[in-house]
């Protein structure tokens, strides 16, 4: 009996859950722009059957055809002035504003000529085509989005038992006719005040299943805005090439900068004073020179350019470990091994890898493990850390968690961004989560060749 209360509270909190969820759902500030989303998706449906109805009035072959040839020819003026363009960058800001779906433009049109050069080159657009397939997909969705905005219709159909006295008063000798109310599944009538809590029940649970149909509904929507409205996927990965390619240029660049500055403030002034005062212990042990005569000087001197040789060696080696581990030689797992037993906060390693991948996928995951570490030790406050680094299917994984505060994200200081970029740079991926009081856990995805 005492292990079956013990569990009781825990199964009351894991359905109190999703309930709490589920009654809140219908007020939050998702649902409602969710909502108008679709209200201005019927109405432009609206419009557009509309226009049809009036193309084929009256019905008729002979009106079809007109309308297939009126309609063969909008279509390419559309495209042909830049209006279909105009109606895509509507669509996309709607979507951003409503959906939260945020997609890039496509690249203007490049001609090389005068106007016709210009025609031909926007008859050729395809983001153009693609806007306008999206405006014609428009009308079947707007009868996706009239039946999911019936669902909000509970919201009046729970009204019912409120205002029935009201205006359902009248004598006992006159018989009125029974009240209609809406459903997504059809029109049904009430005829007694008793059955009007059945309405409200019917419309309270149309609506807390309203937001679910609307965000599946919605969801199709965002998938066609993605297909149709964005760059295209050549274009924009020829774009995502050039921003990680100019990212790229300019992480060699700092990097070169760093280099040559610890280079000139630390090894160079190392192996400036250890010249010094290899000098200066020469002219110790020279007969006739201006100084005298002093072995034990010239020794302390010695001893102190041999600690500084000491010295200026860990500093080449620790720029050159900065360049290109050499552990990655032996292979990845001896590297990160090298590299986990050195971390500030304790780390435990795991490494499951049956195929070596290439050398410049070596290196990023290496440097990659190198920089979340050192978040941890910064930023995280965490007393343990793991890595965690398979190879399946091509690709690399690696995975690197902390205890800490969490709360870590990209632009926030922690070389997230920069990170995201380097690995964007090789078709990878990287994912962060972390909410706040922890575990952060962070993924780095790669190819396995690259």
């Amino acid at each position: 009996m005492g292990t079956i209360t013990g569990r009781e509270p825990s199964v009351t909190i894991e359905l109190i859950g999703p309930a709490r969820t589920a009654l809140r759902e219908p007020l939050s500030p998702r649902a409602r722009r969710e909502f108008l989303f679709c209200l201005v998706g019927i109405l432009v449906g609206a419009i557009g059957f509309g226009l049809i109805w009036v193309l084929l009035v009256p019905g008729t072959a002979v009106s079809v055809a007109r309308a297939a040839l009126i309609l063969g020819i909008v279509v390419p003026v559309v495209v042909a002035t830049g209006l279909g363009r105009r109606l895509g960058s509507v669509h996309r800001r709607l979507a951003a504003r409503l959906l939260d779906e945020g997609v890039a433009p496509p690249a203007p049109i490049r001609s090389g000529g005068g106007s016709f050069a210009h025609l031909g080159a926007s008859l050729r657009d395809g983001a153009s085509w693609r806007a306008v397939a999206y405006s014609a997909l428009r009308l079947p969705m707007s009868v996706l989005e009239l039946y999911a905005v019936l669902f909000w219709v509970g919201l009046i159909n729970m009204t019912y038992p409120f205002w029935w006295r009201l205006f359902r008063n009248h004598a006992p000798d006159v018989q009125l006719g029974p009240a209609n109310f809406l459903t997504p599944f059809g029109v049904f009538r009430v005829r007694t005040f008793l059955s009007t809590f059945l309405v409200l029940a019917v419309g309270a649970a149309m609506v807390l299943v309203a937001p679910w149909v609307t965000r599946a509904v919605t969801s199709v929507d965002r998938w066609l805005v993605r297909g149709l409205l964005g760059p295209g996927r050549l274009a924009e990965r020829v774009r995502n090439l050039e921003e990680t390619r100019a990212l790229l240029v300019d992480d060699s660049a700092v990097t070169l900068r760093r280099i040559e500055r610890d280079l000139h403030d630390g090894t160079q002034a190392q192996l400036a004073t250890l010249a010094m005062k290899l000098g200066q212990a020469k002219e110790k042990l020279e007969h006739g020179s201006e100084v005298p005569f002093d072995p034990a000087g010239a020794l302390e001197l010695i001893d102190a350019a041999h600690r500084h040789a000491k010295e200026t060696l860990v500093e080449l080696r620790d720029i050159a470990r900065g360049i290109y581990p050499s552990a990655l030689d032996v292979g990845l797992d001896a590297a990160l091994a090298s590299l986990v037993a050195r971390s500030v906060v304790p780390a435990a390693l795991s490494v499951d890898i049956p195929s070596r991948p290439t050398g410049a996928i070596e290196t990023i995951a290496y440097f990659s493990v190198a920089e979340l570490l050192a978040n941890v030790a910064k930023h995280s406050r965490a007393r343990h850390a793991a890595v965690e680094v398979t190879a399946r299917d091509d690709r690399l994984r690696v995975e690197v968690t902390d205890d800490g505060v969490g709360g870590a994200r990209p632009g926030a200081g922690s070389g997230l961004s920069g990170l995201a970029d380097r690995v964007r740079a090789v078709d990878g991926h990287l994912a962060v989560v972390s909410p706040l009081g922890g575990p952060t856990v962070i993924t780095v995805e790669l190819p396995l060749h690259a």
